[in-house]
């Protein structure tokens, strides 16, 4: 890929990158109207699978709710959406979708404390956000795991290439 290619594909990539900010903000606010303050669903008429060696290994150790299977697999949906809709299935597509769907996570969540009334910065720690058992310099494990995983996959899709 020449220079100019390059710059254009990584200035898509951050384009699309702050699409994933928006929308992550604007169902961050949906999922607010939806839960209020009690976070995780604990409030909502869904089923709950509370402890399970799963959990832990998978889940980072939180409930598994019906709102949460059905959410999370909607998003993936609509993460590969696109791929599904151009019938094109490479894997540098299928990188930027599941990279798209952890920033979107990420930043949803993130963004689902620091503009819920019942929470704000002040509420962002592990006592108040009990369902989020694993943090490290002051966020959740997952969401540097998660955000490390999306920049290796978004590096990897801008690495040069050799000619063919």
């Amino acid at each position: 890929m020449n220079g100019i290619a390059e710059k254009t594909s990584v200035a898509r990539t951050l384009g699309y990158l702050a699409w994933v900010v928006v929308m992550a903000f604007f169902f961050a606010n949906a999922e607010i109207q939806i839960e209020g303050g009690a976070g995780w669903a604990t409030s909502l008429p869904t089923w709950r699978i509370e402890n399970s060696i799963w959990l832990d290994l998978f889940w980072g150790g939180r409930a598994m709710t019906g709102y949460h299977a059905w959410v999370f697999t909607f998003m993936a949906l609509v993460f590969l959406a696109p791929l599904a809709f151009n019938g094109r299935w490479t894997l540098r597509d299928l990188g930027l979708a599941v990279a798209g769907l952890i920033v979107f996570w990420v930043c949803e969540d993130f963004l689902w404390f620091i503009i819920n009334p019942a929470f704000g910065w002040a509420r962002f720690n592990p006592a108040d956000a009990f369902w989020h058992k694993h943090w490290i310099w002051g966020a959740p494990v997952d969401y540097w795991g998660g955000l490390a995983v999306a920049l290796l996959i978004l590096l990897r899709r801008h690495w040069p290439r050799s000619p063919s």
